[in-house]
């Protein structure tokens, strides 16, 4: 389905709102000399086995030594992986707190890339170099993205996607949504084989009319997905 396609089915059906399918958090954090691999190796068995997904990260830099995210669908089995990994010794550093979404802008996807939005599988395969960052869109005097009109704010949203899209199998991008539930509006977690394809795809995107005019960024947190017994081990040797 092309951008026309999808553009005349969002003006002609009117704005239908966001939808939202997973939950994800994000937990970051260091590990200390009492950190028990063990009982955070358990912590993750539990919930891959209760169906949710959990995603390892040796992060890189100051920020955190272990990323933790975990899609699921019910927000006390969350918690509980919190609970457990703080009681394995993770001092958290820093978190977030979203939801999967199909954006409103992109009401005329097929139900198959809807499905991928709201329910993805990760972490994908052969893509380690990771890294995470909140943004929001901007209020101020000079631009003001909410004081835009539906259709004009889903032209940007067009162009910003066709940026997007020249990475096509080079980096995986998830955006979760986080407006009332995290300090920012959304989350953005890429993947890529290497981290100079995350630098280059945020790099190009940041000339988009979308971003430049009207996106702030948070901070970024970079590192490494691993098998979670083979990350834990690393970290155990530090």
């Amino acid at each position: 389905m092309g951008e026309r396609q999808v553009a005349h089915e969002a003006s002609a059906s009117g704005h239908t709102g966001t939808v939202n399918g997973i939950a994800v958090l994000h937990l970051f954090g260091r590990v200390g000399a009492a950190f028990g691999t063990a009982a955070a190796m358990s912590c993750i068995d539990t919930a891959t086995a209760a169906g949710d997904q959990v995603v390892t990260v040796a992060m890189l830099g100051h920020k955190a030594d272990l990323g933790v995210m975990v899609l699921g669908t019910d927000p006390w089995r969350m918690r509980s992986v919190q609970t457990s990994m703080q009681e394995a010794g993770l001092e958290l550093t820093g978190s977030y707190v979203s939801l999967a979404e199909v954006s409103e802008y992109a009401a005329g996807l097929p139900d198959e890339m809807k499905q991928a939005r709201l329910y993805p599988q990760l972490p994908p395969a052969g893509k380690e170099a990771f890294c995470f960052y909140p943004m929001s869109k901007r209020r101020g005097d000079a631009h003001n993205w909410y004081a835009l009109g539906f259709d004009e704010r889903q032209e940007l949203m067009l162009g910003h996607g066709r940026v997007g899209r020249m990475f096509h199998g080079r980096v995986l991008q998830l955006i979760t949504g986080s407006t009332g539930i995290d300090d920012w509006e959304w989350g953005v977690t890429l993947f890529a084989e290497r981290h100079a394809d995350l630098k280059d795809c945020v790099y190009q995107m940041r000339f988009d009319e979308a971003s430049a005019r009207y996106a702030d960024f948070g901070p970024f947190w970079t590192g490494m997905v691993g098998d979670p017994k083979a990350v834990l081990d690393h970290l155990a040797r530090r």
